[in-house]
């Protein structure tokens, strides 16, 4: 990718986290096997790398694949995992020259040596990288993390009355990055399938019904201007003093609901 960087709404988010659906109904649409969709998807991610590069995203992270997916049928498993390997001995030279740094978020414990073999490598031969981080997250699910975070925490004698959010943070998978700003799904659902629970706490969330095969810079471009629209309050009134906080919200004399609660 050429090394270039883009106009871009502002703020814009120093970090994207993206939920990478669509797949296998994009194959569908085209009367192909889900396994194509799969191939189709490893290049829109590709795409999706250089734009947020040239868009000057310092942190990109991806649910590649959730603890939850080995649930699926065991040929699609196993083409994932070919399509895997096949994709980082790819693209894995064009990716370092172009200053990705490649991290991996998940419980490689339990993966095929094969597997972890193949990521460990790819985050070993960019480590000097800095223009984008790129997080896989594989074999990756938001409540192991926050499960696996607490019993490195208790391993290192962290006292229970020490263990506040910023400490126990230290020790969720990705403590090098900064909490996501802007959280994206493609492909139409609503929901955050167990994806960066803690990190994302305050993230803003975005949905689309664009399948993640299409998803493009063009397609990043929109995410980032509504990004940019919104206003982060992280529970205070906002900088515009219009918004109304998590804490203290308004009452609504025609319910009892504070309109913190519906924001």
């Amino acid at each position: 990718m050429a090394k270039r960087n883009l106009p871009v709404p502002s703020p814009a988010p120093r970090h994207v986290a993206i939920v990478m659906d669509g797949n296998g109904r994009w194959a569908r649409k085209r009367l192909m096997p889900r396994g194509v969709g799969h191939k189709a998807g490893v290049d829109a991610l590709i795409s999706v790398v250089q734009a947020c590069a040239d868009r000057g995203i310092e942190y990109l992270t991806v649910f590649a694949f959730s603890s939850e997916n080995w649930k699926r049928p065991e040929e699609e498993v196993s083409g994932l995992m070919s399509l895997l390997l096949v994709a980082l001995s790819k693209h894995i030279v064009k990716l370092k020259a172009d200053g990705v740094r490649i991290r991996v978020a998940g419980d490689l414990s339990t993966v095929a040596e094969k597997i972890r073999n193949a990521l460990l490598d790819a985050e070993a031969r960019t480590k000097d990288n800095s223009r984008l981080t790129l997080t896989v997250a594989f074999n990756y699910g938001g409540r192991w993390d926050i499960v696996q975070a607490c019993q490195k925490a208790m391993l290192a004698g962290v006292p229970a009355d020490k263990l506040t959010e910023s400490e126990l943070s230290r020790f969720m998978a990705m403590a090098y990055a900064p909490d996501p700003d802007l959280f994206i799904r493609t492909g139409g659902e609503v929901r955050l399938s167990n994806f960066l629970l803690w990190q994302s706490a305050y993230a803003e969330l975005y949905f689309t019904d664009c399948l993640w095969p299409d998803f493009d810079g063009a397609e990043i471009d929109k995410a980032l201007t509504v990004f940019a629209a919104r206003e982060r309050r992280f529970g205070d009134v906002g900088a515009s003093g219009q918004g109304e906080g998590a804490v203290g919200g308004a009452v609504d004399s025609n319910n009892d609901e504070t309109t913190a609660e519906r924001s």
